[in-house]
């Protein structure tokens, strides 16, 4: 889960991390008065989740109340990555001497937290280290025994140089607390500023938590937002599913992620598009598979569904309970094609043959099936 940066801010704060002055917004009016309370500059940046917000414009600097309004009313005009800005972060013009970069993220292949310096901050360090990785440096620093701040010490000082990695190291050991504490797989400080007065201060805040953990850390849960999800992601996450929208034409519900990534794998290699990734998981509740059609047919651009159920601890006959009952309850135009295979297999196939339901039982043929009468919606009959 991706937090806004006023909410990674937050999260600073607490772990004794200095960031510039500033309050989050929600109209012009709003963000003309901070800029008064800031001494009539400051820089104003539209809350939203995707990347390179500096390239996209929407972060203004502004003089004045009247610059201030303006930039806000454009701002909360915008719409970015398909999503309407809602907030505002109005934060103090920094008087900034060198700009750097500093993260600590979760790297599985050490296992543990990796930290990440650059004496170049305030653009994307992937570009960085494609165009020379020799600005940029790391450390490992957990192998089993915990945080290795002498080699992280060292590994700074020639990434930013001494003085500043003094103060760098201080930060890097708040946002290792921050990690831990919060299962976060991320915590990236880009532009990490130093003033004209020899302050460090971390100018942005990007933090990642791990979804799975949410459940033990209230407060961030509380900052979950739709706006990294969407409807569709909120209402499966709400019924228990696994669900990523993608922008083909063939719905997909499978029990299972592995099965779900090779179904979708099987459809694009036949010449489909999938639609979605959805894992209905292990559990045969007929309401999940209700659930999982209802956000299906909320999608215009779906022409067929495939269900593609492998019955371990799920029971195919649950699942066939949870199809009959969408097909009572909503007005199901859009065709399926059903493999229905495993436990309580033959009940599953009794049910759904009895309602005039066609059953296969080999993957292939499902997925090519489902390709054709894509095709065949579109006239696309290669």
């Amino acid at each position: 889960m991706k937090l806004f940066e006023y909410e990674g801010r937050e999260l600073f704060m607490r772990y004794g991390i200095v960031v510039p002055r500033g309050m989050t917004v929600t109209d012009a009016d709003e963000a003309a008065q901070a800029v008064k309370l800031l001494g009539g500059a400051g820089v104003i940046k539209a809350q939203t989740l995707s990347g390179s917000r500096g390239k996209a414009g929407v972060v203004r600097m502004v003089h004045g109340a009247d610059e201030a309004r303006a930039a806000a009313r454009a701002l909360l005009s915008m719409t970015i990555a398909g999503c309407g800005v809602e907030k505002l972060l109005v934060e103090e013009l920094l008087d900034i001497e060198q700009e750097a970069y500093l993260s600590l993220m979760v790297d599985r292949s050490i296992p543990g937290i990796r930290c990440i310096a650059s004496a170049l901050g305030g653009e994307d360090i992937e570009r960085i280290a494609l165009r020379s990785p020799s600005p940029v440096h790391s450390v490992a620093l957990e192998r089993g025994d915990g945080p290795e701040w002498e080699a992280c010490s060292s590994m700074l000082d020639n990434a930013l140089g001494p003085e500043m990695a003094r103060k760098a190291l201080s930060m890097a050991g708040c946002l290792y607390r921050l990690c831990i504490e919060n299962d976060c797989l991320l915590a990236e400080i880009n532009p990490l500023a130093r003033t004209h007065d020899g302050s460090v201060v971390a100018a942005d805040a990007k933090v990642t938590a791990d979804d799975n953990a949410l459940w033990r850390h209230e407060k961030l849960r509380e900052f979950r937002d739709r706006e990294e999800t969407g409807a569709d992601e909120a209402a499966a996450r709400a019924a228990g599913l696994s669900f990523v929208a993608l922008e083909g034409t063939i719905g997909c519900i499978v029990n299972g992620a592995g099965l779900a990534m090779a179904t979708m794998d099987t459809i694009k290699l036949m010449g489909g598009e999938p639609a979605n990734f959805l894992d209905v998981g292990g559990s045969s509740n007929p309401d999940k598979i209700m659930a999982a059609l209802q956000i299906l047919l909320r999608t215009t651009r779906i022409r067929v569904i495939l269900i593609n159920i492998f019955g371990g601890i799920t029971r195919c006959d649950d699942i066939a309970e949870g199809i009959l009952m969408a097909r009572r309850r909503l007005a199901m135009t859009v065709p399926m094609v059903i493999r229905l295979i495993g436990t309580n297999e033959e009940a599953g196939r009794a049910l759904l043959e009895g309602e005039g339901l066609k059953i296969v039982t080999d993957m292939t043929e499902a997925v090519n099936e489902a390709v054709v009468a894509d095709r065949r919606f579109s006239g696309d009959m290669r």
